[in-house]
């Protein structure tokens, strides 16, 4: 059985010690807006936090929140400094001879250059020396500019400018419209509302930069000194980011875990979508960290939440979390092969009791259901095997059939009350989604859905569970509100490679519109002596790298730049053209948009 919440040790306010040690100063008021005063972070919205848990939260997850809730600057051993609740991320800033390096510099700019300020109020005015991403995800190098223009050293692991734009990017639109969902980003901050999001309280909105790194790690036990620190790095490649690694501070006898250890179960496949990431490895890494640094650790941050201190306590923080990852893998693939389906694995797997009683391991941003269910996709992909799932209508269609059987959309109603003073919210909430989708106007099935996602949402202790639930909620009864992110930053396009640049066309193809259509364009990118060649047939946009020598339809000649401004409707002004110039209508006339705020709980 799983543990009841009397059983789990509230008693220990370990965390909490931890999470105030070192504090300094906080950052009064935390509030932080751009130039024109459009806010872009608020954590004083989260006041509300101190007070006891309502009814309408998890307790687990009031006090993870009460936790993240925690923002200023904390010295985390000699020299190594930390800001933390001024973004979803952490800022680290470590010492050096001359300056301060600067680790992870958050989201937005403008969090980034507060964070700094902060730092430099009580720490001198130092100049940044170097800078360094831990990994290739959005909230641990979007801010870049706001703590540096360029000209210093920037530390990378191997792989990241490829990494860094395109998890992003190929499923961006979905990604940013899912997303919202996950962080609540439409939600009041409140008791009843968005009390967190696991990993911190929430993405800030600022403007996003990227600076390309100076240079990328390669290997394990690389060293590196800048500025007069030493480090010693650990890639690990493929656990929760594609391109991240473990960076070791002898001199401080520190080790920053980047995000592959932190005080919650991490995701494994985020609710926005990302490719599902690889917990075999991420176990190994961590017990690869282990052997290379606990001997010498005294202390263990991370690029979220609150350190670890104590080589004992760093030593068990690391093998929990590693055999939790380890646990997880293992399980789900034992009984995979003995004919257990994914949703059939996650109510069966339960975790160990001492891995149960350690807070860190609990389910605020991954959860042990949905990274079950990650395991299993890794191996076995979406079919569970059974043929009455292998050619299913589409949802709208098959709930229409649903409601039809259950005998019209008031009995499917009638039906889910029963359920709801039963108390199987779950079943509920399915049979109130058919009736949605079988009827959008079917407001007694909306207003009830509504009402089983808004009591789903208090009782989640997961924060993405709550917030995807509770935006479920509220747009069944107000809609769908658009996405006020703008994440179109013209460092990420700049970033952007030529074949991802022509992937972009690619998946934007009109495959059907496009069937008859056939033309073939040469791109002689000048800047970068670099030529390919790009076919639309049978509605498919195939590139070739280094073309033949016969013709093509037309031919560009071209820098990168006047590329990505010729792809975003800027022209062909200063473009060099040889042959049909109706061949980039032809090809735009074919291109489709995609649909930034599309619907997810209704059809």
């Amino acid at each position: 059985m799983r543990l009841n919440m009397a059983d789990l040790p509230f008693h220990d306010r370990g965390d909490f010690e931890d999470a105030d040690r070192g504090f300094i100063a906080k950052l009064s008021p935390a509030v932080i807006k751009t130039l024109d005063g459009r806010v872009v972070w608020d954590n004083d919205s989260y006041d509300f936090l101190r007070e006891d848990c309502p009814d309408t939260a998890h307790p687990g997850l009031w006090r993870q929140g009460q936790l993240c809730a925690k923002q200023g600057l904390y010295e985390v051993t000699d020299g190594i400094y930390q800001v933390r609740g001024l973004d979803l991320s952490n800022m680290t800033l470590v010492e050096g001879e001359r300056g301060v390096i600067v680790i992870d510099p958050l989201i937005s700019t403008e969090c980034a250059t507060v964070a700094l300020k902060l730092y430099r109020v009580h720490r001198g005015d130092r100049p940044v020396t170097g800078v360094i991403y831990t990994h290739a995800h959005a909230d641990h190098f979007g801010g870049v500019r706001g703590v540096t223009p360029g000209g210093v050293p920037i530390l990378a692991p191997a792989g990241f400018m490829r990494h860094a734009v395109a998890e992003n990017f190929y499923a961006g639109p979905a990604m940013t419209r899912r997303a919202a969902y996950m962080y609540g980003r439409s939600l009041l901050r409140s008791a009843q509302g968005q009390i967190g999001a696991g990993l911190g309280m929430t993405a800030s909105t600022g403007t996003m930069s990227l600076i390309p790194p100076t240079e990328e790690i390669a290997r394990t036990g690389q060293e590196k000194t800048i500025d007069g620190v030493r480090m010693v790095f650990q890639l690990t490649p493929g656990a929760e980011s594609p391109a991240e690694m473990n960076i070791s501070f002898p001199g401080h006898r520190a080790l920053c875990l980047a995000e592959n250890a932190t005080h919650n179960q991490h995701s494994l496949l985020p609710l926005r979508g990302a490719a599902v990431r690889d917990v075999r490895a991420w176990a190994r890494y961590l017990t690869e960290a282990i052997t290379l640094f606990g001997g010498h650790t005294d202390v263990a941050f991370a690029s979220h939440h609150w350190p670890t201190w104590g080589a004992d306590r760093v030593h068990r923080f690391l093998s929990q979390q590693r055999d939790l990852y380890a646990y997880l893998h293992d399980q789900t693939l034992r009984l995979l092969n003995k004919g257990l389906t994914a949703a059939e694995i996650a109510e069966a797997v339960q975790l160990p009791p001492d891995l149960e009683q350690a807070w860190h391991t609990h389910g605020y941003s991954g959860s042990l259901v949905h990274n079950v269910k990650a395991v299993y996709q890794r191996y076995l992909g979406w079919f569970d095997g059974n043929p009455a799932h292998l050619w299913e209508h589409p949802p709208r269609e098959s709930a229409i059939r649903y409601v039809e059987c259950l005998g019209g959309g008031a009995a499917v109603v009638a039906f889910a009350r029963r359920y709801i003073e039963e108390n199987d919210l779950r079943f509920a909430a399915q049979l109130l989604n058919h009736a949605v989708f079988a009827d959008e106007g079917n407001k007694a099935a909306r207003d009830l859905l509504a009402e089983v996602y808004t009591r789903l949402g208090h009782g989640a202790e997961n924060a993405t569970w709550r917030n995807c639930y509770l935006m479920g909620a509220l747009e069944l009864a107000d809609g769908i509100v658009p996405a006020a992110l703008d994440t179109a930053s013209p460092d990420f396009f700049a970033a952007l490679t030529v074949e991802q640049i022509f992937d972009s066309i690619a998946i934007r193809v009109d495959g059907p519109r496009a069937w008859h259509e056939r033309l073939s364009i040469d791109w002689h990118l000048t800047d970068l002596e670099e030529r390919y060649r790009t076919t639309l047939s049978n509605g498919a946009f195939i590139q070739q790298p280094a073309p033949p020598d016969d013709d093509a339809d037309l031919t560009l000649r071209l820098t990168k730049a006047q590329l990505i401004g010729l792809l975003a409707g800027k022209g062909v002004e200063g473009v060099r053209r040889e042959g049909d110039t109706t061949v980039l209508q032809r090809l735009v006339a074919v291109l489709d948009r995609p649909v930034p705020d599309f619907a997810i709980v209704t059809a």
